[in-house]
């Protein structure tokens, strides 16, 4: 029990971090928090070892956060606006709510790796060594991906693709 705390402790942040990057919303993640700890405190006994532990607990956490969305019906960028207009600086329109709306329909337009390894960065802000460890790859591929998942979102912004 008292190891258990100890990952809970040091890990709840990460997998907070985690789950605000995917769903943006910093109660639900607080909630899908506590049910991915609960989860595996339940099921702590089917950890392998086949990857670190903050690996499995992101793993429970999409999973948690998944369940949820289809129990509300809805996913993830479904009600985002149509249009908006682009801001002068990528990163200044992700201050502006309404440009990171637009921002964020684009977002879900790339495909996987880059969309969740950019979501992971900007809105989880999580280290490359961080995403590297929950994608099981290594930080250089992290970096990279990164990388490529902007330029892909900036040329999708500009209409290049």
């Amino acid at each position: 029990m008292r190891e258990f705390e100890g990952i809970f402790k040091d890990l709840s942040p990460v997998v907070f971090r985690f789950l605000l990057s995917l769903c943006g919303d910093e109660s639900l993640a607080e909630e899908l928090t506590s049910e991915t700890f609960y989860q595996a405190y339940l099921h702590i006994g089917q950890f392998r070892g086949d990857c670190k532990i903050e690996t499995w607990l992101c793993q429970i956490a999409k999973n948690a956060l998944y369940k949820e969305q289809k129990r509300r019906g809805r996913l993830t960028g479904r009600d985002y606006p149509e249009s908006a207009e682009a801001g002068n600086s990528f990163f200044e329109a992700i201050a502006d709510k309404e440009e990171a709306l637009w921002i964020h329909r684009h977002l879900h337009r790339l495909k996987e790796p880059y969309r969740e390894v950019f979501m992971l960065r900007v809105f989880g802000e999580l280290s490359f060594r961080e995403i590297a460890d929950i994608c099981g790859k290594s930080e250089v591929w992290a970096k990279v991906t990164f990388y490529r998942a902007k330029s892909k979102l900036m040329d999708e912004m500009e209409g290049k693709l």
